[in-house]
């Protein structure tokens, strides 16, 4: 059974970082593209970051950009996101996400909005606060 877990969430003082996992079980998670989302109290689900499958490729949101990074972990068949200098605007339950299973997806690939990704973790969440 396909399964992704999240872990690395917790809290951290504003300007503070945290390393994300999502690992995954029962398939090879570098064969899919992998999205970083984040989800806050009253607000959409956004994704933040995507790692392509084939070259690797990575995306980020604006708000993100230079403080985000994402790779992969062959060797623990995991993606990780590392969060550096986390603000106000950051705390949220973070899910990641793989796609692919359906041709839909391939039209927007990386940019394809939540709905189209099929498979997801339960999420981890993040609080930044002094």
């Amino acid at each position: 059974q396909m399964h992704l877990e999240e872990s690395g969430g917790g809290l951290v003082q504003p300007g503070g970082s945290l390393s994300l996992s999502c690992a995954a079980s029962g398939f090879t998670l570098n064969m899919y593209a992998v999205a970083w989302f984040r989800q806050a109290p009253g607000k959409e689900r956004e994704q933040i970051s995507c790692i392509k499958n084939v070259d690797h490729t990575t995306t980020y949101e604006d708000s993100v950009k230079g403080r985000f990074t994402i790779s992969r972990d062959n060797a623990k068949n995991s993606v990780i996101l590392q969060m550096n200098n986390l603000g106000p605007e950051d705390p949220a339950v973070y899910f990641c996400a793989i796609g692919g299973f359906r041709a839909s997806w391939y039209i927007a690939g990386c940019s394809a909005g939540p709905s189209e990704w099929d498979l997801w973790g339960q999420g981890t969440p993040v609080t930044v606060s002094s």
